[in-house]
């Protein structure tokens, strides 16, 4: 029967698990309990009367049904101390009503064993428990004088406890398989509240890296050509007066446009449809005509990118240069990128003042850099800051490059 199962199967369950086992078969054993007892009495009392014995059995019944119901609670601690009072007092049951004993002989020792298969699973302790209860139930046999009777209740024994065991096998195989299923129900729901909880922490991010590369650094990039604006007021230079205003138009129009792009992105999560190439061009024709640094770019791309790695790697270049315009004080920048072994790589440096890497991330309000490491992450690759007092290089290694060679 059961006993041929491997010991990597279920016999291994834990005991938390065959604790709430026993918790969710309280009622059936209790029914059965209740038919014995009944049995126990009718049979008695029809060939003596015993009142006194009737009532102390009906209290040991009490105790063993008060021990059965709370069976789940006692087992925490010590399983085989609950086994050994349940025998001790179907044992005092069977003396107390030697008469009505053969119900509670052939029904109450079988589902201790039973209980056993529940709470243990392992066969060892299960054989254990049906000696136990052998002992016991030839003991009983001796002390109420019913050897005449043994032919025919050992025989009743030995089956009522092989359909006990396969009962109690089957049900709390079913049991268990219902306790799993609901554990797993509940750390899928704990998963998915997780899930939700990092989707809307990434879309946070993702909104704030969006406003900041669009709305902020469009913002900035005005601020700049109206301060320029100003300058050349002020010393009565009218004509590039204009022509910076008529840029700043320009400007405002595509910070529009990418803000309109980056609200688009979060409704429908698709990457603009451009030349990689061609985009990084113009940013860097942009950053010039902003603020006339002298800026060199190279560009040896031979594989056309995915829509991701696009967009995020603009973001940086652009994230870069408004950088150097706000804070390096330099004259000269350079812009290199290029692919090998199926990395893309950028490099944007500048001749600036430089500045303490060691402040990254500790300075409230500046966002831009961290935003830059996200988007690095994002599409599987690093970026490295180098800054001292010759100037900054700030590179990033993308591995995830995709796409058919141009």
């Amino acid at each position: 029967m059961f006993f041929g199962r491997k010991k990597s199967e279920d016999w291994e369950t834990p005991l938390t698990d065959s604790i709430n086992e026993l918790f969710v078969s309280r009622f059936p054993v209790l029914l059965w309990v209740l038919m014995v007892f009944i049995a126990t009495l009718i049979l008695q009392n029809l060939n003596e009367i015993r009142i006194i014995n009737s009532l102390l059995f009906t209290g040991v019944m009490a105790a063993h049904i008060c021990l059965h119901w709370n069976s789940y609670r006692i087992t925490k601690r010590q399983p085989w101390l609950y086994f050994l009072v349940q025998g001790l007092l179907i044992s005092w049951c069977v003396i107390l009503m030697p008469y009505g004993s053969p119900p509670a002989l052939v029904g109450l020792f079988p589902v201790l064993i039973g209980q056993s298969v529940g709470l243990y699973y392992q066969k060892r302790k299960i054989l254990l428990m049906v000696l136990f209860s052998l002992l016991l139930f030839f003991y009983c046999v001796l002390l109420t004088g019913s050897l005449d009777k043994l032919k025919v209740l050992f025989p009743l024994f030995i089956l009522m406890s092989i359909i006990v065991m396969a009962y109690a096998l089957l049900f709390f195989r079913q049991v268990h398989a219902r306790i799993r299923m609901q554990n797993f129900l509940r750390d899928l729901e704990n998963a998915h509240r997780k899930v939700e909880e990092l989707t809307l922490a990434n879309e946070r991010q993702r909104m704030a890296r969006d406003l900041h590369d669009t709305l902020a650094q469009g913002l900035a990039g005005l601020i700049m050509q109206l301060e320029a604006v100003d300058a050349f007021m002020s010393q009565g230079n009218l004509d590039r007066s204009r022509d910076i205003v008529k840029k700043s138009m320009e400007q405002a129009r595509r910070t529009l446009a990418d803000a309109r792009r980056a609200i688009d992105d979060l409704r429908v999560k698709s990457a603009p449809d451009v030349d990689f190439k061609e985009a990084v061009a113009d940013e860097v024709r942009r950053f010039i005509q902003a603020t006339g640094m002298q800026t060199a770019l190279s560009m040896k791309v031979s594989r056309r990118l995915s829509g991701a790695l696009m967009e995020h790697s603009l973001r940086i270049i652009s994230e870069c240069l408004t950088n150097v315009a706000k804070h390096a004080k330099a004259d000269k920048v350079w812009v290199a990128v290029s692919d090998a072994n199926n990395r893309l790589l950028i490099e944007i440096r500048d001749n600036g003042t430089g500045f303490n890497t060691d402040m990254l991330g500790k300075q409230p309000g500046r966002y831009g850099i961290l935003g830059m490491q996200e988007r690095a992450r994002l599409v599987g690759g690093e970026l490295h800051i180098f800054s001292g007092a010759e100037g900054t290089k700030i590179q990033m290694e993308a591995s995830r490059l995709e796409g058919e060679t141009l």
